[in-house]
């Protein structure tokens, strides 16, 4: 493809970058990365917007992020959303693939460049998991059947035989570590046909060195029930999410070199 002066991406914590935290706390991820690789193939810099926010469901994705995406009139747009959706205790996963795709077909009607982005599989690390597990490739079919032909790319993260692994994950089982979302960086920059030296300072899927979670550190299940699991289901209880208050860390079209993001 041709180089991309304008990408701008939208989605929940993982287009965030929840769980590929700099040294600083701010969380970079896969979309940075991309972002990254985006501008050392163009020779300088493209200009690059994350509106994604944690906790968001699919609707406030779509209802409010997307028109502020278009808004910008990016050349690239990623979406990314309905994980936060098949976690509730009730869903219809027709109804999120149809939202989805219609979101993304709206934004290709506009003249943008759409992908849609799935989150890896966390399932096999989370009570629940085979539940969980069912609705996303559930998801993951469906939304691919209804892109079919119609040129807005699917890149499958969720369908990726390596990232359900653990050592791609972050302590908390639900996020990325920075191995995983340098992977699913990786997958969208082929989707993309974008085949372009990794920028400095920025990390390889396939790096045996690459910060991850040292397994002595991740907390037994009584434990992690306390830290993590119980603290979700309180929020699902009263209504609130972990985004609550929270703004976009990108919120506009700002210039950046490939080493401004590592």
């Amino acid at each position: 493809m041709p180089p991309v002066p304008s990408y701008a991406a939208i989605g929940d914590s993982f287009t965030e970058g929840m769980g590929d935290e700099r040294a600083d706390g701010t969380p970079r991820g896969w979309a940075d990365l991309v972002a990254a690789a985006l501008a050392h193939a163009a020779g300088g810099s493209v200009g690059y917007a994350n509106l994604a926010i944690r906790g968001r469901l699919l609707a406030p994705i779509v209802d409010d992020q997307l028109p502020a995406a278009l808004a910008l009139r990016p050349q690239l747009l990623s979406i990314n959303g309905g994980g936060n959706d098949i976690l509730r205790p009730r869903v219809s996963i027709d109804g999120v693939a149809d939202r989805l795709t219609a979101a993304a077909l709206a934004a290709r009607d506009q003249g943008v460049r759409v992908m849609i982005v799935s989150g890896g599989n966390p399932t096999r690390h989370l009570p629940m998991g085979s539940t969980f597990a069912r609705r996303g490739d559930a998801l993951a079919r469906a939304v691919r059947e209804r892109l079919e032909g119609s040129g807005v790319l699917f890149v499958d993260n969720w369908s990726d035989p390596h990232l359900p692994e653990l050592a791609y994950w972050s302590v908390d089982r639900l996020h990325l570590n920075a191995r995983g979302h340098a992977r699913a960086a990786a997958n969208v920059l082929a989707a993309l046909e974008v085949a372009v030296p990794a920028p400095p300072g920025a990390p390889d899927a396939q790096a045996e060195d690459l910060p991850g979670v040292d397994d002595s550190a991740r907390p037994r299940t009584a434990e992690y029930w306390r830290r993590y699991v119980l603290p979700w289901i309180g929020r699902r209880l009263t209504g609130r999410s972990s985004g609550d208050h929270r703004t976009a860390k990108r919120p506009t079209l700002a210039p950046v070199r490939a080493d401004e993001l590592t």
